[in-house]
């Protein structure tokens, strides 16, 4: 285990985790990685080990995911109270400064985190992610969070999550299927269940998780940003992207290629393109 646990309470109480992946100096610039609707910091393992020879990089379960406590009030798993979280987590750890690698939800997040902290974002990688959301994606996640069938073992597990996200990696091998499916679930006792709290499911449905977020699009100030896309994404149209582009003309795009919604950040050309980007950001 490459990093350490990190348990901080939020404003309202809650108990949540994060991991943190040590720098190669005490001063090592800060990644803040940010994971997706239903994701949680297991995701961004291979991504931190790679960059945590250069970075510091903290990857946190959002409440209600993974090893963070699950919210009495449901109606509070919405974004502005995940951002107010990540201040939190900032602080308690005394980290004045970041770059944010968000994933869906998580690019969501970077976009009011840059807003809502001016100065305190230096660089925001998206991905997957834009000010307006595709209604195909949006209906294709709602048919799923928090109404998945319980699954009595790993093969089941598996199968689940081939069937949920099969239309995002057509080219999966059953090894990677697999490890996917030890991301999204967790062991209990014998069983292996889902690593969120299925009333996420409420805020996200209420249409808590989608606004029009052009205003705070525009409103963020000058900063490196890239948007990653995957080709098959059915969250983030082209039509958005080309948007995004024409108010933000330095910004940068990584196309994935034979991936949907979203890309893992293990891929060849995602990897690449975060490595470059950070590395031309921190000389920019």
């Amino acid at each position: 285990m490459n990093y350490v646990d990190v348990f901080f309470e939020s404003n309202d109480g809650l108990r949540l985790y994060a991991r943190d992946y040590s720098g190669p100096k005490p001063d090592s610039p800060v990644l803040l990685c940010l994971a997706g609707l239903t994701r949680s910091s297991k995701d961004f393992d291979g991504l931190a080990t790679a960059l945590c020879a250069s970075y510091r990089v903290i990857c946190p379960d959002q409440r209600g995911r993974g090893r963070s406590a699950k919210d009495q009030q449901p109606t509070r798993y919405r974004p502005d109270i995940y951002v107010s979280d990540m201040v939190r987590l900032l602080d308690v750890l005394a980290v004045p400064g970041v770059s944010v690698i968000g994933t869906s939800l998580g690019g969501m997040m970077g976009i009011l985190l840059t807003v809502s902290q001016p100065g305190r974002v230096k660089t925001l990688i998206i991905n997957d992610m834009g000010p307006v959301i595709n209604p195909v994606g949006i209906a294709r996640i709602t048919s799923y969070v928090g109404k998945s069938a319980p699954v009595k073992t790993w093969a089941d597990a598996i199968a689940q999550t081939k069937s949920t996200n099969g239309v995002a990696f057509p080219n999966y091998t059953d090894a990677q299927w697999a490890a996917m499916a030890r991301n999204l679930y967790v062991q209990e006792g014998t069983t292996p269940v889902l690593d969120y709290d299925p009333a996420i499911a409420q805020g996200f449905g209420a249409g808590t998780a989608t606004p029009d977020l052009w205003p705070l699009f525009d409103a963020m100030p000058p900063l490196p940003l890239m948007v990653i896309r995957g080709e098959l994404t059915d969250i983030l149209s082209l039509e958005t992207l080309a948007e995004m582009q024409r108010r933000r003309p330095q910004m940068q795009v990584a196309h994935v290629a034979g991936v949907g919604h979203a890309p893992m950040l293990d891929e060849p050309a995602a990897r690449a393109a975060i490595v470059n980007f950070l590395a031309r950001a921190a000389t920019s």
